[in-house]
């Protein structure tokens, strides 16, 4: 028997052959005709060099080799029929498995800890890890990092990608309450331009670029500030700022989050910032994978939470 050439839907036929013992009742079984029953057995008998059946009064009876497949036959077509099956229900109370999610560290603060919460509560059983993206690509996160979703600013997304929309980041200027050089402003209110430039910057960047988003809405006002240092983590500019005279600009969640923390005062910024949309994007394969479609409704009502 050539296998490459053997068309798998014949076992279907011989097994419903061995239970019935009748071409007419094995089509009735099949819901096929009995000529096609006749004619799937021929091809069988080739295929297998084997008659298979010879007929015994009103009767098919199995020769002794077709005896030594019934068993094993039927058990392949019971264990592809469980292979194939839909999947059970989702329980997450039971299941195992672990998520991946890639993004900046701005997560670590206000995603991780209520999502361990709800984890612990709701789902012990499944891990949660937050990867660093991809930087220059963060599309490739889901590739290169193994990230059942990236957590990125909007942007055009290849066609094997989905997406979808979760909050928008404005932003907030910190400086640590001692700051000699912010006597006399209210915290909330606008910083001046002219303090906002005159003092020194701590700049996120993982890739140590010393320009970003709100260098381009400086130089729309045709001004510029003092980039001092950059950082690769959000949670290293906080703590540069909270230790020294530097102040940054930071996604608004972010600053009001670890302002207590970290002894900070938070204002709005002195020039127009669009703020970025954030949204998450998670590879296609996984639109139906019970426990991605779990925690994707989870992580993304945890951040859309976070709109402003």
């Amino acid at each position: 028997m050539n296998f490459a050439t053997f068309d798998l839907n014949l076992l279907r036929v011989l097994d419903a052959l061995f239970r019935e013992g009748s071409t007419v009742k094995a089509g009735e079984r099949l819901a096929l005709s009995q000529s096609a029953v006749s004619g799937a057995l021929s091809r069988l008998r080739q295929g297998l060099n084997d008659p298979l059946f010879v007929r015994h009064g009103n009767r098919l009876v199995a020769t002794d080799y077709a005896n030594g497949l019934r068993e094993p036959v039927r058990e392949e077509l019971e264990r592809l029929e469980q292979i194939l099956a839909p999947p059970a229900a989702f329980d997450p109370a039971t299941a195992c498995g672990a998520f991946r999610i890639a993004a900046s560290d701005f997560f670590a603060d206000l995603l991780m800890p209520k999502l361990g919460d709800l984890l612990q509560k709701r789902a012990p059983g499944i891990r949660a890890q937050l990867v660093d993206l991809v930087p220059h690509d963060y599309v490739a996160s889901l590739e290169q990092r193994n990230a059942d979703i990236a957590l990125i600013p909007d942007a055009a997304m290849p066609e094997w990608v989905n997406r979808a929309p979760l909050f928008h980041s404005p932003f907030k200027v910190i400086a640590r309450r001692a700051n000699p050089g912010l006597s006399g402003v209210i915290p909330g209110a606008v910083m001046p331009m002219d303090v906002f430039c005159a003092l020194h910057h701590v700049l996120f960047s993982p890739e140590g670029n010393l320009a970003a988003m709100g260098d381009a809405a400086l130089a729309q006002v045709g001004k510029k500030r003092q980039v001092a240092m950059t950082v690769p983590v959000f949670s290293g500019v906080c703590r540069a700022v909270s230790e020294s005279d530097l102040i940054a600009l930071v996604p608004a969640q972010l600053a009001e989050k670890v302002a207590p923390t970290f002894g900070l005062r938070v204002f709005e910024p002195p020039m127009q910032i669009d703020p970025p949309l954030i949204i998450g994007i998670w590879h296609k394969r996984s639109d139906r994978t019970p426990l991605a479609v779990w925690m994707r409704e989870q992580v993304f009502d945890l951040l859309r939470a976070l709109e402003v």
